[in-house]
């Protein structure tokens, strides 16, 4: 069974203004996510599930579904504030959504399959889908044996200044043992490096990997999920700014020794468009991508 790629593209872009999902970055209006499902498709996946919000249903399915529909099957589904396990109600004034692992467990009903996860508005590159799509494929039946993309850090920086990455610490079988978030991430004087909690300089590999939010699960872990929303939702339903993150689930049930988590290397260069100063460059290196043969002119 071909694995099934989960497009997070539930959230406003506030920083960046707008929907910057829909955003046109190719050579022919082209979205971020168009790049991802064409190396998806080329990478072995078998389905697209999106999940939105409902408000921007008829927009999401005329401008960006609309296109994949004859290449590969899509389902869409909806992250609302109000679905939450039996017993638990929405706080009255809450706007900011639950996070990217509720969002995830929207995904419950339609995939029965090995599954990746990734954000809407990240440039992946082709590697990582031919990476993610094999270890996925190799996973059927399995349960608790999941894996994620782990991007050299050196892949990820930014030109405009320092960074915040999820640093993965691994054992000597290239497991994941955490994610830890650093702030503050840039090369000065030709090191990668950050401060630690006490000032002091650490200094990174170029190879390190970290987590770029690019995730493969087997469908069982809709049902620790749902276990740990409920545990999340008893201590921070009152909290309006508490998410429930893919890494707390993660984190979790490594510790617990419940689940591994393989950490596969890729040599894509991640890029992505945080603020709207970002996009003149995500737009010339998509055209770089397209003058040295990665991709065609037109994609669907």
């Amino acid at each position: 069974m071909k694995p099934t790629l989960f497009v997070l593209a539930a959230g406003m872009g506030s920083r960046y203004g707008g929907l910057k999902q829909l955003d046109g970055l190719g050579p022919n209006g082209e979205t971020i996510m168009d790049y991802s499902i064409f190396d998806a498709i080329r990478g072995g996946f078998g389905k697209l599930v999106f999940v939105i919000r409902k408000s921007f249903e008829k927009d999401f399915r005329e401008k960006i579904i609309s296109k994949y529909e004859n290449h590969i099957p899509v389902e869409v589904v909806f992250q609302d504030l109000n679905d939450l396990p039996a017993g638990f109600k929405c706080p009255e004034g809450r706007e900011k959504p639950w996070g990217t692992n509720h969002a995830v467990m929207m995904g419950s009903k339609v995939i029965k399959e090995p599954f990746a996860v990734i954000n809407a508005d990240d440039f992946y590159g082709r590697d990582s889908f031919a990476v993610l799509g094999k270890a996925l494929s190799e996973m059927d039946g399995k349960k608790n044996d999941y894996c994620m993309v782990g991007y050299r850090v050196g892949n990820t920086l930014s030109e405009s200044g320092s960074v915040a990455r999820g640093v993965c610490e691994t054992n000597a079988e290239g497991y994941l043992t955490g994610v830890v978030e650093r702030t503050a991430i840039e090369k000065i004087d030709g090191e990668i490096q950050f401060k630690d909690e006490n000032g002091n300089k650490v200094v990174l590999e170029e190879k390190t990997p970290v987590s770029m939010n690019m995730w493969g699960f087997t469908p069982d872990y809709f049902e620790h999920s749902e276990k740990y929303f409920i545990d999340f939702l008893k201590e921070n339903i009152d909290k309006p700014k508490s998410e429930f993150f893919i890494p707390l689930v993660v984190n979790e049930l490594i510790t617990k020794g419940i689940a591994s988590v393989k950490v596969l290397d890729t040599t894509s260069k991640w890029f992505g468009v945080t603020y709207a100063a970002d996009r003149q460059g995500v737009v010339d290196k998509i055209q770089a991508l397209v003058d040295a043969g990665e991709y065609p002119n037109k994609l669907f």
